[in-house]
């Protein structure tokens, strides 16, 4: 049984330039060949600041949108957040999705591909690993760090990185399989 992972962009604001790097990452995925690969765009589930009424570990979601959200995560092995710094931070639209779950978290690990200007998106990268460990998310220390990402967009508007981040990105997606191959039992 083949691996499904989720490769998630995180920025949900108008103008972002998070689709353009996932679907980069999505086709490098699709051709390393460990996982099914699904990209989700954390904007189409529209998640308003945590609104459900009960806590997320109950796992009894009301609304519409967050049974959708529980899904999509539920259904997953493995996580890629494509995911930009926003003021030496992670963006509240990642802070808020992961809020709205608990288990359908556990026992998954993720990989992170941050984006930004010189720092690359790191120091949200390492907010986000510190967060994604309280929801028992395994993130790896493979990632994808892409420094001033605007000189990697072609003239037709796709993102073309350069060798060491394509590299990069294939090293996360073969730590990622190890690791959702290993942690697939715990979640029973």
């Amino acid at each position: 049984m083949s691996l499904k992972l989720n490769v998630i962009t995180v920025s949900t604001r108008p103008g972002r330039m998070g689709p353009k790097i996932t679907d980069w990452l999505v086709s490098v995925a699709r051709e390393h060949g460990a996982f099914d690969v699904v990209p989700v765009d954390l904007a189409s589930f529209d998640l308003p600041v945590f609104d459900e009424p009960k806590h997320p570990r109950l796992g009894q979601h009301e609304h519409a949108r967050t049974k959708r959200w529980a899904e999509s995560v539920g259904s997953a092995d493995a996580f890629v957040f494509v995911t930009p710094e926003y003021n030496y931070f992670a963006p509240p639209s990642f802070v808020n999705a992961v809020t709205y779950l608990s288990k359908e978290w556990a026992y998954k690990p993720a990989g992170l591909a941050s984006y930004g200007g010189i720092s690359a998106g790191l120091r949200a990268a390492q907010s986000e690993k510190q967060l994604l460990t309280t929801v028992k998310v395994m993130p790896i220390p493979e990632a994808v760090a892409i420094p001033m990402f605007a000189q990697f967009l072609r003239e037709d508007d796709t993102f073309q990185p350069n060798e060491p981040i394509v590299d990069g990105a294939k090293l996360m997606l073969s730590e990622l399989h190890r690791w959702a191959t290993a942690l697939k039992p715990m979640r029973g």
